[in-house]
């Protein structure tokens, strides 16, 4: 399970008004209830999140990948084809 050492952020000391319940459902918790719930949102959202962003990750880096070759790609057999050694053949 994901945990997480309190943050120095001014908000983290304000954690029982969660501004959610009381504009959502007009329900105040307190700050032992609101640590619960954002332990339950890590705990069971968390992998979620995670293994999306690591699909994304994956999905990028084999875009770029992919990209390889066209970026480092090299002609062949050019030794006869560049400029200087045509002017210097004539």
């Amino acid at each position: 399970m994901a945990r997480f050492d309190k943050p120095r952020h001014p908000a983290y000391s304000k954690l029982g008004e969660v501004q959610y319940f009381q504009e959502s459902i007009e329900e105040r918790i307190g700050n032992l209830a609101a640590e619960g719930l954002l332990n339950y949102f890590l705990e069971e959202l968390g992998p979620i999140v995670y293994n999306k962003a690591v699909a994304d990750v994956q999905d990028r880096l084999q875009a770029c990948i992919m990209e390889v070759d066209i970026e480092v790609h090299e002609d062949e057999l050019q030794y006869w084809r560049k400029p200087e050694r045509q002017k210097k053949s004539t």
